[in-house]
């Protein structure tokens, strides 16, 4: 049981501020891959919340080997994302203020894998092919890069 979750128990759904890593991975056709979410059923971006006694980079090593099977050899940090466009409540009731450090992963190696039963799928789409349903965080974040976004190069 994580962090979060066992915070939980004292607090119950009410607002907490997680500190997290989302990850961008972009494949050699210039595509963003996204995870379509189990507990949404919307599409994000990899990522997850800090552990007690993590570094935020292994947040992020952590979080894509869990949700996505692959492994980055480095990473590169876009910024840092905290305010109300962050805020999100969960299907269950939980309540978070989340402070996203946001990565470029960089020579990625592996397969694509769904291992944490976090994700009903894993896919790339283009700038001009996103999903419409896309989690309101990422879309924030997606929203607040812009075209730096479409301008990074291959996670490969």
């Amino acid at each position: 049981m994580g962090y979060v979750s066992r915070l939980r128990k004292f607090i119950g759904t009410q607002p907490i501020i997680t500190v997290g890593a989302t990850i961008l991975v972009i494949n050699d056709k210039g595509e963003l891959l996204f995870q379509h979410r189990s507990d949404t059923l919307d599409w994000g971006l990899p990522g997850g919340s800090m552990e007690l006694g993590e570094t935020i980079e292994e947040v992020a090593i952590r979080e894509l080997k869990e949700e996505t099977g692959l492994i980055a050899n480095n990473f590169s940090l876009i910024g840092v994302f905290s305010g109300p466009r962050y805020y999100f409540r969960y299907p269950n009731g939980d309540e978070t203020y989340s402070v996203i450090n946001l990565f470029h992963a960089i020579n990625v190696s592996g397969n694509l894998e769904m291992n944490d039963g976090e994700s009903i799928n894993l896919e790339f789409f283009t700038k001009d092919t996103l999903p419409n349903n896309i989690e309101k965080r990422a879309k924030a974040l997606i929203e607040e890069i812009g075209e730096r976004l479409w301008k990074l190069e291959s996670s490969y």
